[in-house]
C-alpha cells in the first residue's frame, strides 16, 4: 500500500515549459503533480519530486493491449446478450441479433467488442454459468467463424464462462470483480495468456448501491487496484496484459463518481492502461436531466472526452458512431 500518491496535472500543447515530462510517452505532459496522503492535505509538487518508480509509470509508453495501440484512444463497444441490462437489455438477447449487433458496432468504429451474458446493473440477480455460456460463447464463435478480426472481450465474473469465451476466440477477460469472485479466474486468465481488465466494485451488484462508504475514494480504489495487479502478477499475468477500471457506478455515490472522474490521472501511477465506463450511467441522467437512458449519449461523450484529456486509453460505450466522431475531432485538436 502506497504512503504517498501522485496525480499528474495533465496539460496539452506543443509549447512546453522547462521541467515538463511526457505523460505515457505521448504528446500530453505535466510539470506538476498533486501529492496526496491519508494523513495530510494534498499539495502541488514538481514532477522531479515524484519517486522514480512512480514517475516511470507515469511517463513510460504503454505496450499494445489486445493488439490495440495504447498511444491513441480506443473504443470498446458494449454488447449485452442479456434480457435485463439497464440500457439495452433484450436487444441482443438472441444469438443472431447479438452477432448482427457486434458487426454493426465494428462497422461504426468499435476497436473491441465487449460481450456480456449477465447484467451487473445495480440490483441485478445472479445468472447460472450454463445460461451465461449459452448467451455468449456461440456469439463469439460465430463472429470468429465469420472472419471478424476485431478483438473480442468477455464481460463476466465466472471462470468457466471466461474459459468458454476464450476457447471460442475472445482475447480479453473483463471482470467487474477484478478476478475475485471465482477462485479459478486468475489461473484461467494466466493459462490462456489472455488480457484482463480488473475493475473496482464495492459489494455485489444486488447490494452495491446500499450506502457505499470510503475513507478516501481515490486512494481506496487505488490501493485496491494495486493489490489486484500484484495478485495478477503473482499468478503470472504480466502487467502488460492488465488493464484497470475504477468502476464508475459500482458501489459509489455520485460524489464518489465525480471525485474519481476528476482524479482519474492518478491511476496512471499503477503502470497499466485505463478503461473508463460511464456510458449512459445514472450519474449522467441525474446531473444532465436525462431520465431516459437513450438520451444520455451527449453526457457520456462529455465525460469520456474529459477522461481522454487526462490520458485514459479506452472508452467503453454504447453510442459508438457518436463517440467515434467526437474522438476524431478531439484527436485532430491534439495534433
Amino acid at each position: 500500500m502506497a504512503v504517498d500518491y501522485y496525480r499528474p496535472m495533465v496539460q496539452h500543447g506543443a509549447t512546453q515549459p522547462d521541467g515538463a515530462v511526457p505523460l505515457l510517452g505521448g504528446s500530453m505532459w505535466f510539470v506538476h503533480a498533486e501529492k496526496l496522503t491519508r494523513s495530510d492535505t494534498s499539495r502541488v509538487v514538481d514532477a522531479v519530486e515524484i519517486p522514480s518508480d512512480i514517475l516511470q509509470n507515469l511517463t513510460a509508453a504503454r505496450a499494445p493491449f489486445c493488439g490495440l495501440d495504447m498511444s491513441k484512444p480506443s473504443i470498446m463497444g458494449i454488447l449485452n446478450a442479456t434480457p435485463d441490462s439497464f440500457s439495452d437489455g433484450g436487444v441482443h438477447h438472441a444469438i443472431d441479433d447479438a452477432v448482427r449487433g457486434a458487426k454493426a458496432m465494428i462497422a461504426a468504429g468499435a476497436d473491441i467488442v465487449d460481450i456480456g451474458g449477465e447484467s451487473t446493473r445495480p440490483g441485478a440477480g445472479f445468472v447460472e454459468i450454463e445460461d451465461e455460456v449459452r448467451r455468449t460463447a456461440p456469439v463469439i464463435m460465430a463472429l470468429c467463424d465469420a472472419g471478424v478480426d476485431t478483438p473480442i472481450s468477455i464481460d463476466t465474473r465466472k471462470a468457466k464462462v471466461a474459459q468458454a469465451a476464450l476457447d471460442a476466440g475472445a482475447q480479453l477477460f473483463n471482470d467487474v470483480t477484478a478476478l475475485t469472485f471465482d477462485p479459478d479466474s486468475l489461473e484461467t486468465a494466466a493459462s490462456a495468456g489472455a488480457g484482463v481488465c480488473i475493475m473496482h466494485a464495492s459489494g455485489d451488484p444486488k447490494t452495491m448501491q446500499d450506502n457505499p462508504e470510503y475513507d478516501n475514494v481515490l486512494l481506496d480504489v487505488y490501493d485496491y487496484l494495486e493489490a489486484r495487479i500484484e495478485a495478477c502478477e503473482a499468478a503470472e499475468i504480466p502487467r502488460s496484459k492488465i488493464m484497470i477500471d475504477v468502476g464508475i457506478g459500482f458501489g459509489k455515490t455520485h460524489g464518489h463518481n465525480l471525485e474519481l472522474l476528476r482524479g482519474i490521472s492518478l491511476f496512471h501511477g499503477l503502470g497499466c492502461p485505463i478503461l473508463i465506463g460511464v456510458s449512459r450511467k445514472r450519474i449522467i441522467g441525474t446531473i444532465g436531466n436525462a431520465p431516459d437512458v437513450a438520451d444520455r449519449a451527449a453526457g457520456s461523450i462529455a465525460l469520456g472526452l474529459d477522461a481522454l484529456n487526462q490520458g485514459v486509453q479506452m472508452l467503453r460505450v454504447h453510442d459508438i458512431a457518436e463517440t467515434k466522431q467526437a474522438v476524431a475531432l478531439w484527436s485532430a485538436l491534439k495534433e
